[in-house]
């Protein structure tokens, strides 16, 4: 099956129909086409048929067109890489075809130059329909105004045209489908960022993997080699949801998915009439240790499709250090096919693997991280709870030794309050950090209020709290968020006069974004950068702009890619 369609590809078909290396290569070859046709007439006048004016008006025409785009292609404009540009090609190619004797003319070659550039850079379907366009309007042109000693003519013409056209937009398509699977290889073998977790990656793997085959859903089921355990994962078109964790199953929930030979790969496909069936095969399987396809018998991998209510799916085995699986990708409409089951094996052998080191050295990190919060916490109450705890007693010593009409009572008392809490906190943090931090939504959400209510309490700040979207972050990258959240109301308390702030944190499919707002009052915002807050952000991959808000308020925008 070859891959036809500009929508199935229509974010790789973007950024390479747009690259203006190529955009401006393209517009120098029109360029040159061009001007060889006045030269071609300049020189040899005597080889065209007819040639009048508007013959000549045709030809400064295109040339005139030509440099416009090569203009436009300089400076970056965005018809120079529109998907018009090679259907004008199309059109000015059929007036100089007429111009210059019919089927007689030796520039109908020129039609192979739209077919070219339109395969090359946007595929079969597109390429496919420049093809169709040229041999339709060449045979028109030949059949209104040739006669019919010139039609066995036209017929060869027409028919060289549609054959060298036809292949060159297969070769076309396959070049085009070769970059877009490189470029998904090279996508599902990065390694994500360790605070992401291996959930995410997967998440990510399977979801670029279903969108790539234009697949309904995609779905992950693996044993554990030692423990015989059986998990589940399932990405659906349409799902928003940024983190799909492991479900546990039952053998018997798992067996119909394992049923396959651990060495085979699956091609399914059922006709969509009957009749069909007769001529086509429906299941192929594809061994691995003979690297040979065989036909598939029984009635195993229909009763499959039924159970996945698929018409169409294509499944790979995963063998892992740990583990062991099948990966399948589903579809009611498509007609996946052997070449396709080929890359999803590609897939997995490039990405899997990669999730597995990313898995062993996350557990050997979050032991080590373990021993080493243990240690620190350890030194937590010498180190900085201790101190408090002195400046306390210390305070209480001086409000004892105060008589009761002392205007400073109620500072000491108020100082007295703020040890207590911090002694408090840092208790609280120092419990959390040897256990290590929380890993829901309700908990972030329960902490980001309580910070909110300790600001309030002691600098008379009102913070407000929102969230957007579904938040399910993994421990260490909710643990960040928190940071970066607390460092940015510890600057409104301490470096503005603001009395209102607020906090709003938004997560989508792509991106993370923290917003920290306070307002203004009264005073020239000055320009700044929060060197530590931007430091955090740059290690996970994102990046930290501080704006000017509406009322002169002073925004702190964070935006983390997940």
């Amino acid at each position: 099956m070859l891959i036809s369609s500009v929508d199935r590809k229509g974010e790789f078909y973007a950024g390479f129909a747009t690259n203006s290396a190529d955009a401006q290569m393209v517009s120098r070859m029109r360029m040159v086409l061009a001007v060889s046709v006045l030269l071609a007439v300049f020189v040899d006048p005597s080889s065209l048929s007819s040639l009048n004016g508007f013959t000549w008006l045709v030809f400064f025409g295109y040339l005139f067109h030509s440099i416009v785009i090569y203009i436009y292609s300089l400076r970056d404009k965005p018809f120079s890489q529109s998907i018009l540009i090679h259907r004008l090609d199309v059109l000015w190619f059929a007036l100089i075809v007429i111009f210059t004797g019919g089927v007689d003319s030796f520039f109908f070659l020129f039609f192979f130059f739209a077919i070219i550039t339109s395969s090359l850079r946007w595929g079969f379907e597109e390429g496919a329909k420049v093809t169709m366009a040229s041999v339709i309007l060449f045979a028109a042109l030949g059949l209104a105004l040739e006669t019919q000693s010139d039609f066995s003519r036209l017929l060869l013409r027409t028919t060289f045209l549609l054959t060298i056209g036809y292949m060159s937009v297969y070769w076309g398509e396959s070049k085009v489908r070769l970059m877009h699977q490189l470029a998904l290889l090279r996508d599902v073998s990065r390694l994500s960022n360790p605070r992401f977790g291996v959930d995410h990656t997967i998440t990510s793997v399977l979801e670029q993997t279903r969108q790539f085959f234009k697949a309904s859903s995609c779905i992950l089921v693996m044993q554990d080699k030692e423990s015989g355990a059986y998990s589940l994962r399932t990405i659906k078109d349409g799902n928003t949801t940024l983190l799909i964790s492991a479900d546990s199953v039952s053998a018997e929930a798992a067996l119909p998915l394992m049923a396959v030979a651990q060495d085979h790969l699956i091609a399914y496909a059922r006709p969509l009439w009957p009749l069909m069936a007769s001529l086509f095969q429906e299941s192929l399987a594809y061994d691995c240790s003979a690297h040979r396809w065989e036909k598939q018998e029984g009635p195993s991998s229909k009763n499959l499709a039924e159970l996945l209510e698929a018409r169409s799916f294509i499944s790979a085995p995963l063998s892992l250090r740990r583990q062991q699986g099948r990966i399948y990708v589903l579809s009611p409409n498509e007609s996946f096919n052997k070449a396709d089951a080929l890359f999803l094996s590609h897939i997995t052998v490039q990405a899997f693997p990669v999730i597995e080191n990313i898995e062993l050295l996350d557990r050997m990190a979050s032991e080590a991280a373990l021993q080493e919060r243990h240690k620190i916490s350890l030194d937590l109450h010498d180190t900085a709870i201790q101190p408090y705890i002195g400046l306390k007693l210390g305070l209480g010593a001086v409000r004892n030794k105060a008589s009761f009409d002392n205007p400073l009572i109620e500072d000491i008392d108020k100082l007295t309050m703020m040890a207590e809490k911090v002694i408090n906190d840092l208790r609280r943090f120092a419990v959390n950090f040897k256990n290590g931090p929380g890993q829901t939504e309700p908990v972030l959400l329960v902490v980001l209020n309580q910070q909110a209510a300790q600001v309030r309490e002691l600098y008379g700040i009102d913070i407000g709290i929102t969230m957007a979207g579904e938040l399910k972050l993994s421990d260490r990258l909710a643990t960040e968020v928190l940071q970066l959240v607390r460092e940015g109301l510890s600057n409104i308390c301490k470096h503005t006069l603001a009395q209102k702030g607020f906090v709003k944190i938004q997560c989508s499919n792509e991106s993370l974004k923290i917003q920290i707002e306070n307002e203004y009052k009264g005073l020239q915002p000055i320009a700044f950068m929060p060197r530590s807050m931007s430091e955090r952000a740059a290690g996970l991959g994102g990046t930290l702009r501080v704006n000017q808000g509406p009322g002169g308020s002073t925004v702190v925008n964070v935006e983390i890619p997940v």
